[in-house]
């Protein structure tokens, strides 16, 4: 045997780590100590975890009107008769309605994409939540439509994107005020940047000239 050569871990071993390693922002060091703290933590904490992560993957759907992830057919913002349903607020992903939620200065309704334009890594309109979006501002007695898309590339593209399809429509197109940080994610702003950003949004002015048909 090389002297030289290092010691391969163990099967199971190097499919955890593997499997560690394909989450976002897990590098491969972080995805080896992730494992060896799996390892030394006792069963009935691993069977814990395991069960939780079984369950999410058995339990949670998304919700049938704004397509936030939820354990029912309808999540509990959309079930609750105080909200007001006037107003739907356009986010990201489902991250983005927890920190918004937590600033307590929206009461409106949710709408989530599931990401955002991002031509670079091949992400479309046509991917995202987009035309359920559409068929609720036709349903729905929708008076304003906020667009919370993150401050970065991709959310601006998306933001304008939305801006030129929906504005047709005849609905109040506003935009979060920019106390948000340039390329900043809204999941991690605090609670009262958001509130902020909410109280000062301004209405969204589209360039007849490059709006769509």
């Amino acid at each position: 045997m090389n002297s030289n050569s290092t010691p391969s871990a163990a099967p199971p071993v190097a499919r955890l780590i593997e499997a560690f390693s394909r989450l976002p922002g897990v590098g491969p060091k972080s995805a080896q100590r992730l494992t060896y703290f799996m390892i030394r933590m006792p069963r009935e904490e691993a069977e814990a975890l395991a069960e939780a992560l079984i369950s999410v993957k058995d339990r949670i759907v998304l919700c049938s009107k704004c397509l936030n992830i939820t354990e029912d057919p309808v999540c509990a913002v959309c079930t609750n008769e105080r909200r007001d349903r006037t107003r739907i607020c356009v986010v990201e992903e489902p991250l983005d309605v927890l920190a918004l939620e937590r600033t307590r200065a929206y009461e409106g309704l949710y709408h989530v994409l599931h990401g955002s334009i991002s031509p670079v890594n091949g992400i479309g309109a046509e991917q995202l939540k987009i035309r359920e979006l559409l068929d609720r501002l036709r349903d729905e007695t929708v008076t304003e439509l906020i667009l919370a898309t993150n401050p970065n590339l991709e959310g601006e593209a998306t933001s304008m994107y939305l801006q030129r399809l929906i504005s047709p429509l005849g609905i109040k197109v506003t935009r979060l005020a920019r106390g948000l940080s340039s390329g900043a994610d809204l999941e991690y702003a605090d609670e009262m940047t958001l509130a902020n950003a909410l109280e000062g949004r301004a209405e969204v002015a589209v360039d007849k000239e490059t709006s769509t048909e």
